[in-house]
């Protein structure tokens, strides 16, 4: 078995499926791929967005069930988006198994890659090139802290469009 963990930023389309299975061709293994999407915590949501807003004072919040009304919406289109992903691996005749994380992102995969025995890990997101350029994205910040090779792909882009 040759376990793949695969950090995606949001829902995968069929391109993306192909292209992470192409990646792997050859391989004589069985290859299992271990999908996290992250989702963010309504609660640092609404802070950072009231911080954008003005002088950076919060106001304290006085409807929490408004706040977990908003993490349940948040949480149930993530759960949405990863199964639908899940599906088109699946659909490949690949396995999968797929993992929600509120938890900081590269501390998931990290978690996931220790816990599932991940030989390798790829990171498909949108491109940020800020991020990029100063080193914050997820990309960067995996490759710092994993012990396995990874790759980065750009989401719905065809492998030609991302050299």
């Amino acid at each position: 078995m040759y376990d793949v963990a695969l950090l995606i930023e949001r829902q995968l389309h069929d391109l993306d499926a192909d292209q992470i299975i192409a990646l792997h061709e050859g391989l004589d293994d069985t290859i299992r791929y271990h999908l996290l999407l992250p989702v963010e915590s309504s609660q640092a949501i609404l802070t950072s967005s009231m911080s954008a807003l003005g002088s950076g004072q919060i106001a304290p919040i006085t409807e929490p069930d408004a706040v977990e009304e908003v993490q349940q919406q948040i949480v149930k289109a993530g759960q949405s988006e990863l199964d639908a992903s899940a599906d088109l691996l699946r659909e490949r005749n690949q396995q999968v198994s797929a993992t929600l994380t509120e938890a900081d992102p590269i501390d998931a995969l990290l978690e996931l890659v220790k816990s599932s025995g991940s030989s390798e890990v790829i990171i498909l997101t949108e491109p940020h090139v800020v991020r990029e350029f100063l080193q914050l994205d997820w990309t960067s910040r995996a490759q710092r802290k994993l012990d396995v090779p990874s790759v980065h792909l750009l989401e719905h882009v065809p492998f030609d469009a991302q050299r």
